[in-house]
């Protein structure tokens, strides 16, 4: 079962959804405050078919007065996230390092801008 009912996804089930036709798109967000990049993580390896999300530059908008992370303007988030593949007709999952803060936010931005059917992975990278 997928859609706005379910917030996170178990390993195993994801390997399952990922082998039955299309599957969701996997967005990697792994990201650290202080480093190293999360795009460094992504390429020394990462879920198959996964696509790197970066929080600074995709997931928020230039620090300034808004603060460290504020929202990205609507139009730039819909234009990156059509380019991850994320159309609204296709489910999506998140996932980070583990601690899931970093994926929290990918859920949360994919939601507040209107997709519905967006779901953490259980445990992140490391599970």
């Amino acid at each position: 079962m997928t859609g706005a009912g379910r917030l996170l996804v178990a390993v195993a089930s994801l390997a399952e959804e990922l082998t039955d036709g299309e599957g969701p798109v996997v967005l990697d967000v792994r990201w650290r405050l202080g480093g190293p990049a999360g795009i460094d993580s992504y390429r020394a390896g990462h879920l198959p078919g996964a696509v790197f999300a970066d929080l600074d530059r995709d997931l928020a908008g230039p620090p300034g007065a808004a603060g460290r992370h504020p929202l990205p303007d609507p139009a730039a988030f819909q234009e990156t996230m059509r380019a991850a593949g994320i159309s609204q007709d296709r489910p999506v999952v998140v996932y980070d390092d583990g601690d899931a803060t970093a994926a929290a936010r990918g859920w949360w931005m994919l939601r507040y801008y209107g997709h519905r059917d967006v779901r953490v992975l259980d445990g992140g990278y490391r599970a």
